[in-house]
């Protein structure tokens, strides 16, 4: 089996995430993380492997389909945690927006569910983490367009129910703002607040040009990306781990396959900010965003956003994730002001279940969920330390 055929197997399943692609997986195989392939069928088959291509057996000769509909799927990481001792087969697994699935049919839930418990006591997993988009509610809560989906509230008690707990390590946004790209053009740009529209309109007149970028210009973008992070104060990886992830994923820009696209605004041929636009089976994801201290004036963040848009919409995309919206949505929260950005783009706030762990020694749990915040405090901190002394020495 190749990487295209099992993104084409997740392509046909509910709600498919770039993160639970062939490439995310081989991304996070660099970085000590051991993917396995898991598929389910709709007559009660379940294969789960470490190596993609014994799933090859599983399909019709000369052929591309399976010998069983497949029904869920997911791609689950898995890191060893000690590799000497007692408790060198303790180990993390994680199912990023994963496992994919109809949520609402019960009987295949529970069959997923049980097989992804029992997955994890073989492994020795101290937790199993999984965080699907799985909806609960839309809007703003206790605003006029809160509406509460209670399909998505079954599936948070059946899980409460069955044991899983609420992580208190949220890997991935749990609540998010996505953009309706399915209008003409001119209703999207009209749906956004009347201040965004004018600053995506001010940059194009003051000279902001934005145009795709290219692998020759990664060096460039990770520069200012790093320098944006020591501005706002927020910790990102080093450098390799930011050119696997671009490279990987702007090499695989064709037809049904996740791709990666950078889009650089300039001022008179000066690079001032950039973002980059993933794309997986019709949706934009604003993953990665960066801008330098001049030109700030001339607003190139917001038409970045909008040829994003514009972008995402030309390549098949009927959504565009703004990636993020705060956990509390008052001024508390440390993304409010990003999120009072994103607000003004037009977008609907989405609120999903987030990661639930499921722990089948629950002393292990408990000990590493009581330590580890404190190890990736450090790691934070000396990663913040290597990050200024890379844009100090730039």
């Amino acid at each position: 089996m190749s990487s295209q055929n099992w993104n084409q197997i997740i392509s046909a399943l509910p709600n498919p995430h770039f993160l639970q692609t062939y490439e995310w997986g081989q991304v996070k195989a660099k970085y000590g993380w051991i993917p396995y392939y898991a598929v389910w069928g709709a007559n009660g088959e379940f294969h789960v492997e470490k190596d993609i291509t014994r799933l090859s057996s599983l399909r019709e000769p000369q052929g591309s389909a399976f010998v069983f509909p497949v029904v869920a799927a997911a791609l689950i990481l898995k890191r060893q945690i000690l590799s000497r001792g007692f408790a060198a087969r303790l180990s993390i697994l994680y199912a990023p927006k994963g496992p994919l699935l109809d949520w609402d049919n019960e009987p295949l839930r529970t069959r997923v569910l049980n097989d992804l418990q029992s997955f994890a006591k073989k492994q020795g997993a101290i937790f199993l983490k999984l965080d699907p988009d799985v909806l609960l509610a839309c809007g703003v809560p206790h605003s006029e367009g809160d509406v509460i989906e209670n399909s998505g509230q079954v599936v948070m008690s059946d899980l409460k129910r069955r044991g899983w707990i609420y992580s208190s390590d949220q890997i991935q946004f749990r609540n998010s703002v996505l953009v309706d790209l399915t209008s003409a053009e001119d209703e999207i740009l009209m749906r956004m607040k009347p201040k965004t529209r004018y600053n995506v309109r001010l940059a194009g007149k003051k000279g902001v040009a934005v145009r795709v970028g290219t692998v020759d210009d990664l060096p460039m973008l990770y520069k200012m990306y790093a320098e944006t992070s020591v501005r706002d104060g927020f910790v990102i990886r080093d450098k390799n781990y930011y050119m696997t992830v671009w490279k990987l994923f702007m090499q695989t820009a064709v037809s049904g396959q996740p791709s990666a696209v950078p889009l650089i605004a300039e001022v008179d041929g000066e690079p001032v900010a950039a973002i980059f636009l993933f794309m997986f089976t019709g949706r934009g994801y604003y993953v990665y965003g960066m801008s330098g201290n001049a030109h700030r004036e001339k607003m190139p963040t917001y038409l970045l956003q909008w040829e994003a848009m514009r972008h995402a919409k030309s390549n098949g995309c009927t959504a565009y994730d703004l990636w993020g919206a705060p956990e509390v949505f008052d001024e508390s929260d440390s993304m409010w002001g990003v999120y009072r950005f994103k607000e003004g783009l037009g977008g609907e706030v989405v609120r999903t279940l987030g990661a639930y762990d499921f722990a089948p020694n629950k002393l292990w749990y408990t000990m590493y969920a009581d330590i580890m915040p404190r190890v990736l405090d450090v790691m934070r901190s000396r990663g913040k330390q290597k990050t200024k002394q890379v844009v100090g020495g730039a």
